[in-house]
């Protein structure tokens, strides 16, 4: 008659959770993560300069825009703080949420014609890495996904490079 887990030593059930607990995820090689600076590979592409050129603008606009608005906003959650105050920090939010959407359709657009090329190298040396996700590193670095990354063992900028160099 089944006398069920009672008779197992408790050690005996335990071990296979000690063993996975114990064994760091992330250390494994089956989970390699690496990080690409499309910036880099795209500003050597025929027509990719224009799409650096614009996402340094947007970028520099965009960080003076987000400056403003905490600015106004601290004032406009002050104690005391007047009508205008408030009315001036929902008009600088309300240009920064539209010039953030204008700059992403810009982006969008001024990418589209290099993302298959990008993408298709990103893919191809990302498999012959055994690496099972990538970053763009500013995508990366700007939401604060990644907190460390040894460069050395994650960066793959060079390589998806000379892949779209080569064409391949």
């Amino acid at each position: 008659m089944f006398r069920g887990f009672r008779s197992v030593p408790k050690a005996l059930l335990l071990a296979p959770l000690a063993l996975v607990a114990l064994q760091p995820h992330a250390q494994q090689g089956k989970n390699r993560v690496g990080i690409v600076n499309v910036q880099s590979v795209v500003s050597g592409m025929p027509g990719g300069t224009g799409f650096v050129a614009l996402s340094k603008k947007a970028d520099a606009d965009i960080q003076v825009q987000v400056k403003a608005v905490r600015a106004l906003l601290i004032r406009a959650n002050a104690r005391g703080a007047s009508a205008a105050d408030k009315s001036a920090y929902a008009a600088a939010a309300k240009k920064y949420q539209a010039s953030a959407q204008s700059y992403q359709k810009q982006l969008a657009s001024s990418f589209a014609p290099l993302a298959g090329r990008v993408n298709t190298a990103v893919t191809a040396v990302a498999r012959a890495g055994g690496y099972s996700v990538v970053f763009d590193q500013k995508v990366a670095r700007d939401n604060g996904v990644v907190i460390y990354a040894n460069a050395q063992a994650t960066d793959l900028t060079a390589a998806v490079t000379a892949k779209v160099k080569a064409g391949k």
